[in-house]
C-alpha cells in the first residue's frame, strides 16, 4: 500500500481507501436504504478487518448510509486497531444547523465506538442554512478535538471557496473517474493551489469500467436508470472499455485495475475510494497500487476517455 498526507493536517491516508456505502444498503434517504443487496454483519466485518491488515488504513462512512447500520459496522470491525485508522464520516445535509450537527456527531461516534472523528465531511451544501454557520460549528469541534479535520463532498468550487472563508477544509470529496472528470476543469487546481486533498468516490463509476455490462450483463439494481447503463450509451463507451481490455491484458490485469491505476495518476488525486462487499474484487482493486501504467497508455487512456465524454455530451 502506498499513503499520501491528508490536507495539510498530520494525517496520511492509503491511497485506497475503503468506501462503506454498500455496507449499510446506500443512502437513507435518497432512493432508499435497500439498493445494494446485504451480506451478512460478520462477512463485511470480516473484510474490513482484512482491508487493514492488507494496509488500508482510510475507511469512509455517513450517517446517511444504511441510517447508521454501514457506521456500526465500520465501528465493531475496526474498534481494535482504530487508532491505526483514519475514519472519515459524513454529516448529511438535513442536520447542518450548529446544534443538529453536534446531535449528528454525538450519535455517529456512538455508531462508530469511538470519541473523535478524522475526517468529518459536509455530506452536501445546504441550500438552507447558511455556510458559515455550519463551518463555524465544525470549526469549534476541530478546535475542542472532537473532530482532526473538516472535509466537504460535492461542492462546487464556488461553495468551496465559500466554506474556505469560515474554516479550513482539509478534503473534498467529489464524483471522479474516467467517465467523469468536470473536476478538472477548476476544481484541481483550487485543490492543489490550497494543499486541499481530492478523495474520488464512484472510482469505477458504479461499475460500467470493470466492463461487465458491456458484456451482455444485464442491470436488475437500480443503475438499470441511471445515463451511463442505457443502452446507447454503453455503446458510447464501447471504446473506452475497449482499450482498457487491451491494456488489461497486456499487464494480466483486470479492467478494474487499469481503470483504479489511471485515476491514482492524476493531479491532485489523494485516495480512490473504492467499495465493494465481495472479497474477490476488493482484493483485485487493492493491487491496482501495484499496476503502473506506461506514459503511452496513460496518454491514450485519456485521449480516449475525453473522446468518450465528448460522445455522451
Amino acid at each position: 500500500m502506498k499513503y499520501a498526507k491528508l490536507g495539510r493536517t498530520d494525517m496520511e491516508v492509503s491511497r485506497i481507501t475503503y468506501g462503506a456505502m454498500e455496507l449499510g444498503g446506500g443512502n437513507a434517504f435518497s432512493g432508499g436504504w435497500t439498493r445494494w443487496e446485504l451480506r451478512p454483519d460478520e462477512d463485511n466485518i470480516r473484510l474490513l478487518r482484512q482491508a487493514f491488515d492488507n494496509g488500508v488504513t482510510s475507511f469512509d462512512t455517513a450517517e446517511l448510509y444504511g441510517a447508521g447500520r454501514s457506521e456500526f459496522i465500520v465501528g465493531k470491525a475496526l474498534a481494535e486497531v482504530r487508532k491505526q485508522c483514519i475514519i472519515a464520516t459524513k454529516v448529511s445535509a438535513h442536520h447542518l444547523q450548529p446544534r443538529e450537527i453536534r446531535t449528528a456527531l454525538w450519535q455517529s461516534m456512538f455508531r462508530l465506538n469511538t470519541d473523535y472523528i478524522d475526517l468529518y465531511y459536509i455530506h452536501t451544501p445546504s441550500n438552507e442554512v447558511p455556510i458559515e454557520e455550519t463551518m463555524g460549528e465544525l470549526s469549534k469541534l476541530k478546535e475542542e478535538g472532537i473532530i482532526r479535520a473538516i472535509g466537504v463532498s460535492n461542492f462546487s468550487l464556488a461553495q468551496l471557496k465559500q466554506a474556505m472563508q469560515y474554516g479550513r477544509v482539509d478534503a473534498i470529496q467529489p464524483e471522479y473517474h474516467m467517465l467523469q472528470r468536470s473536476i478538472e476543469d477548476d476544481l484541481v487546481g483550487y485543490c492543489l493551489a490550497n494543499d486541499i486533498s481530492i478523495m474520488s468516490y464512484n472510482s469505477l463509476a458504479k461499475g460500467i469500467l470493470t466492463g461487465i455490462f458491456h458484456k451482455g450483463n444485464e442491470v436488475t439494481d437500480f443503475r438499470k436508470e441511471r445515463p451511463l447503463f442505457q443502452s446507447e450509451n454503453l455503446q458510447k463507451t464501447a471504446g473506452l472499455i475497449s482499450l482498457l481490455e487491451e491494456i488489461a491484458a497486456a499487464k494480466d490485469a483486470t479492467l478494474s485495475q487499469v481503470a483504479i491505476s489511471w485515476l491514482l495518476r492524476q493531479k491532485g488525486l489523494t485516495s480512490a475510494i473504492v467499495g465493494t462487499q465481495k472479497e474477490k474484487h476488493f482484493f483485485e482493486n487493492l493491487q491496482s497500487i501495484d499496476t503502473e501504467l506506461t506514459e503511452e497508455e496513460a496518454v491514450r487512456l485519456d485521449a480516449v476517455s475525453k473522446q468518450a465524454l465528448r460522445d455522451l455530451a
